[in-house]
């Protein structure tokens, strides 16, 4: 969505292969069709706000680029001792999804899973699929939403990732090109970036733990072979963080043709210079705020909280750094089935989280304290909540649509006029 006719939420999802995989939908509106039961549904007794402190410089836009990223340490031995100190005080045992501490770690005691009957029922279920995918897709795609929305069984979600997003037909069609691509020497601009990003991705993630371990051997490998499968785009540091998550599930080259299909169909223009698509999508979801909740948007606007700088890393990184590690992988389960819309539904649903409560509005009188209320999401959220949440919202696709072409339009009249001689002035001339 880099240029003012690119392409909206319900045309991001043409993935190459040989059926019409991706953004279905199915014309439904608020309280969309779900098979989501009792047992799926949990709402956290607690969703307490953190406590924030206004200041009193002003932000800048390229912090919502900033806080993306971490700046590195000069010389690896503060490296180093950063990564000892960041480990100090965590238990070597590792959570089910291998976190061995940090805001992504899991209390196996505080964790909700499923009955083990429930969950080989859905396997099943899965593994039937898979045996037909094809038509499933085409014919019963309406049942597939509904069980990513349910969570993918982490036994299959590797492979439901794929079938999902259409890779691995990208790679199937594409044999030897991943070797191909890590042959290639690359930029040497964009090599030396991706370096500099290896140890700031999951540090605390057994995957990733080790400098210079497979992890990061791994991520390198993707990360260089897209910059020379689309050179144009190269690379961009929110990048890192999608393709960390997808290494966790798969190994490099499958991980790599997802990474593909994500920053190229799900996600266009997302990692272009210049972030025109991700301002373009930001202005999306502040008007999707205006309609669904209008006293959070003139609380915005009043303060002057403009959606870049808080959306940006929410969607560039698909709420990886954001969000508990569960409801990251439940919000991924329903992105690679339906597309972009989960991640505006994700998002509004979040800043009513944030700002919902009357008391929370009154207690942020500025920028500053609404900005940090925004980005400091409930530690607490369940993915049930967020789920239901999000499938609850007053916003259909058309209205979702409508918006996009709104903003386009507004761009593109604001871009006009800034280009557009002064007449006025030329000819009192």
């Amino acid at each position: 969505m880099a240029k003012a006719n690119s392409p909206s939420p319900s045309s991001r999802m043409d993935v190459a292969n040989s059926y019409d995989t991706g953004f279905y939908f199915d014309g439904s509106g608020p309280g969309e069709d779900s098979d989501l039961d009792d047992s799926d549904v949990h709402i956290p007794q607690s969703l307490s706000q953190h406590s924030v402190k206004s200041k009193s410089s002003s932000p800048k836009k390229s912090q919502a680029i900033n806080h993306i990223q971490n700046k590195p340490p000069k010389h690896e031995s503060e490296m180093d001792d950063a990564t000892d100190g960041l480990l100090n005080g965590f238990t070597s045992q590792a959570d089910r999804y291998g976190f061995v501490g940090g805001k992504e770690f899991t209390d196996p005691e505080q964790e909700r899973r499923l009955p083990i009957e429930v969950l080989r029922k859905r396997e099943l279920k899965w593994l039937d699929m898979f045996q037909n995918w094809e038509k499933w897709m085409s014919k019963r795609f309406k049942k597939v939403k509904e069980r990513c929305r349910k969570g993918i069984p982490p036994s299959v979600r590797s492979r439901a990732w794929q079938y999902l997003c259409g890779s691995k037909f990208l790679m199937d069609r594409n044999p030897g090109k991943f070797d191909e691509y890590l042959k290639d020497p690359g930029d040497p601009k964009f090599i030396e970036d991706i370096k500099k990003d290896l140890h700031r991705q999951f540090p605390l993630h057994e995957m990733f733990m080790a400098r210079g371990g497979y992890g990061q051997e791994d991520l390198f490998r993707i990360l260089k072979a897209y910059t020379v499968h689309n050179p144009t785009d190269g690379y961009c540091q929110a990048q890192a963080p999608i393709a960390a998550v997808l290494l966790m599930h798969m190994p490099a080259e499958e991980a790599f043709w997802c990474f593909v299909s994500i920053c190229e169909k799900y996600l266009p223009g997302y990692y272009s210079p210049g972030l025109e698509a991700v301002q373009v999508d930001g202005d999306v979801l502040y008007g999707l705020c205006k309609k669904t909740n209008p006293p959070i948007y003139k609380h915005l606007k009043k303060h002057r909280v403009e959606p870049i700088l808080y959306m940006t890393e929410w969607f560039m990184c698909v709420y990886s750094r954001n969000l508990p590690w569960a409801c990251v992988l439940r919000v991924w389960d329903m992105f690679l089935c339906e597309g972009i819309k989960v991640v505006f539904r994700v998002g509004l649903v979040l800043i009513r989280l944030c700002l919902g409560a009357p008391e929370n509005l009154s207690s942020s009188p500025d920028m500053y304290s609404t900005l940090e209320k925004i980005r400091h999401i409930p530690a607490d959220i369940d993915e049930s909540y967020i789920v239901r949440e999000s499938l609850r919202l007053n916003i259909t696709e058309r209205e979702m649509e409508k918006e996009h072409q709104k903003q386009l339009h507004r761009r593109k009249t604001a871009k006009d006029k800034a280009n557009k001689p002064d007449s006025g002035k030329s000819k009192k001339k």
